[in-house]
């Protein structure tokens, strides 16, 4: 009875992270409705962080969770710098460049970065198993950058879209990173609610100095709220409901659903389609995010609820 109970606690488990997986998959796709009306990056970025941000700050607020300590506050701000205001827009700017499914299997290449970062400046063991990941992820952007678009190399106008694409894309995955090296600490030490309280506001106030609003219809509006509520703060508490019931591992295996979802949502709703190499790199991009995903010995690492596979060990 109890290995039933136990089981079906998993299975639920599983079933809120896919739950969150599939909701995070909406943001490139739902955010080519505001693109396509003229409400450029840095707006969608900055609606999404607030609106986001202010249902954090209630919820945090509704369990007493909302203090941090003084001296964490620097660490909260850079965090809020990078992990929101770069990674927002520049998501949002490969989402408009190269379209949602190219910026989500860019935004994949972060846990990559994050290997090879602390192999170079933090004297981690740089593993077989996370230098396959790494060549892997590398091999797959080149595969991705040859496979995207239609038009063909002559074309220097398409050519220059698509490395913007390309760079825009590799940007948010190397800001991503950051919720990887900041999750080890301070996610261990503080409930998501509280910092993402902190840090999306925070976020969304550095982008305002830069944001030009555009004039928004109904419609609109109701995309950038659908972004800060559904994908952002709903996929946030599946993915917490999830986390309660199935090991951060293999979360972030199931999690690496989200950009396949991605892909497959841009080509019905946008017709968005990559050709045969880029969805061969799309592969070898996911292969590698399994690879350090699955490795034995990040079950102890903490996995910050965001959109995502989980922090390298």
């Amino acid at each position: 009875m109890h290995t039933a109970s136990a089981r079906r606690v998993s299975h639920w488990g599983y079933a809120h992270i896919i739950a969150a997986a599939l909701l995070w998959a909406t943001i490139g796709p739902a955010a080519r409705f505001a693109l396509r009306a003229g409400v450029q990056p840095l707006e969608i970025s900055f609606w999404r962080a607030a609106i986001g941000g202010l249902l954090f700050v209630v919820h945090a607020a509704a369990q007493r969770r909302l203090r941090i300590a003084r001296h964490d506050l620097p660490a909260v701000g850079g965090f809020a710098l990078l992990g929101v205001t770069v990674l927002y827009w520049s998501y949002f700017r490969a989402v408009q460049l190269g379209g949602a499914a190219l910026a989500a299997i860019l935004l994949y290449t972060a846990p990559a970065w994050v290997a090879l970062a602390a192999a170079l400046w933090l004297g981690e063991r740089l593993t077989m198993r996370k230098a396959l990941a790494v060549a892997l992820t590398l091999a797959g952007i080149a595969l991705v950058a040859l496979g995207s678009g239609s038009s063909g190399f002559g074309d220097a106008s398409h050519s220059a879209t698509r490395a913007s694409a390309l760079a825009w894309g590799l940007l948010a995955g190397l800001s991503y990173a950051v919720y990887y090296l900041f999750g080890k600490r301070y996610f261990a030490r503080y409930e998501a609610s509280t910092l993402f309280a902190y840090a999306l506001p925070v976020g969304a106030a550095l982008l305002l100095p830069a944001v030009a609003f555009a004039p928004k219809s109904a419609a609109d509006w109701l995309v950038l709220v659908f972004l800060g509520v559904v994908p952002t703060y709903g996929a946030y508490l599946f993915y917490s409901a999830g986390l309660a019931r199935v090991e951060a591992t293999r979360a972030a295996t199931v999690a690496t659903l989200e950009p396949v979802a991605a892909a497959a949502l841009a080509y019905a709703v946008w017709g968005e389609a990559l050709r045969g190499l880029g969805y061969v790199g799309a592969a070898l991009v996911l292969a590698g995010v399994l690879l350090v995903a699955t490795e034995r010995g990040v079950r102890d690492v903490v996995e910050p609820p965001h959109e995502g596979p989980a922090p390298t060990p």
